[in-house]
Formats: structure tokens, C-alpha cells, sequence
């Protein structure tokens, strides 16, 4: 099982979650959250990462330009697309050597907009690493603690779309049933393993971790 820990804002704290083991960490470009942080505070925490664990950029409605600038500074092979990009944008991420996770939040209307923006991109020639679910609520990008519609994607995911990453209110206490239920490639989590926002709970992290891994 894939995990990713995301929104991290410490390079210390950074050194720590690592520590505990899962393959990536999310690094937050976006302005409007609390998880947001700069390019240098970014490269300090990418410095305390070993080897094994992914920094992977995470952005919202940015310019390509931007974005394969914060790339090329912190050396990432991936990026999460959160906004509402249209899919020229993953298009030439792609063509300038990144592999692209892109996030659909999905709700009420189920998958009909994830199906049809795949197809989008399938048109182009764009070949996603994954697709990462969020819980959609009114106004918000994302991090927001709601959980994302387990039944919905257990029923309706189809075999030939990118691999799956669940996010959306995932916590140490209900990860293995969301396992369960949805059958992921991946988990990622924020809200669910945080003190404060931004602010890892290490215990929280591990047991999230563990969790997910004896799923």
C-alpha cells in the first residue's frame, strides 16, 4: 500500500515523519491553505528527506511555468494537480518529464466528471501516475477532514483508469476499513494526522502508517 503524508510545513518535523516510513510526502504551493509554504522552506525540507521517501509537489490552478519551476528547484519527479487545470496543463507537465497524480473531488455526481476528464486526457496523449479522491465540499480545494465517498468509488472505479489513491478524512482509527471498502493502489492523508495544521502528530502518523500497511 502506497502513503503518502501530506501538507507538511517543518523541515525537522519533515526528518521525523520520514522516520516513519511512509513513500511520499506532500509539499502545499497553495496559497489559500494553511499547509501552504514558500520554495526555501520547501528545499529545507526536502534536504531532510531520505532517499526512500518522494517529496511530491502539490498545486492548485497554477501556471505550467510555475510549476516546473518549483520542480526543477526541488528536483520532483511528481506532481498533484488539486485545481481545476485543464488538461493541456498536465499535458506539457508530462511532456517536460513529470509524472502527474491528479486529484478529482468527487460528491453527490459521482464519477461522471473524473470519467469524462480522463477521457480528456487520454485524448492527449497524457498518461496519469494516478488519480487521487478527495471529498467534495463547497469552496474547498481539498484538506477539509470530509471523507470522500467510499461506496461510490468501490462501485463505480473502472480497472483501466489510473491507479487510485484515496484521500479525504482518513485517520489512523478508520484507514483499514476505507482499505477495505475501496480497495486502493494508495492513502494519503493530511487533517488526519495533524495536532494543528501543518503540524504532524507523530504518534497519529505511525499508527496511520501501520494501519495501512497490515491492510
Amino acid at each position: 500500500m502506497w502513503i503518502k503524508i501530506c501538507g507538511l510545513t517543518e523541515p525537522a518535523l519533515a526528518r521525523d515523519v520520514a522516520a516513519c516510513g511512509p513513500d511520499a510526502i506532500g509539499l502545499n504551493f497553495f496559497e489559500r491553505s494553511p499547509r501552504c509554504i514558500s520554495l526555501e522552506r520547501a528545499e529545507q525540507i526536502v534536504a531532510e528527506l531520505p532517499d526512500a521517501v518522494e517529496p511530491i509537489g502539490l498545486f492548485v490552478n497554477h501556471p505550467a511555468a510555475v510549476i516546473l519551476q518549483h520542480a526543477r528547484a526541488l528536483g520532483l519527479q511528481t506532481v498533484q494537480l488539486h485545481g481545476d487545470e485543464p488538461a493541456a496543463v498536465a499535458a506539457e507537465l508530462e511532456q517536460a518529464g513529470l509524472q502527474i497524480i491528479r486529484a478529482f473531488r468527487v460528491g453527490d455526481e459521482g464519477l461522471t466528471t473524473v470519467a469524462a476528464d480522463l477521457a480528456e486526457l487520454q485524448s492527449l496523449g497524457v498518461e496519469l501516475h494516478a488519480c487521487l479522491i478527495d471529498a467534495r465540499v463547497a469552496g474547498s480545494y481539498g484538506g477539509t477532514g470530509h471523507r470522500a465517498p467510499w461506496e461510490t468509488l468501490a462501485a463505480g472505479w473502472q480497472c483501466r483508469w489510473p491507479p487510485l489513491i484515496l484521500a479525504g478524512g482518513l485517520r489512523p482509527e478508520n484507514v483499514a476499513a476505507a482499505i477495505a471498502a475501496v480497495g486502493p493502489w494508495g492513502v494519503d492523508t493530511a487533517s488526519g494526522v495533524e495536532a494543528a495544521p501543518g503540524q504532524q502528530d507523530l504518534n497519529a502518523v505511525r499508527a496511520f502508517i501501520q494501519a495501512a500497511r497490515q491492510s
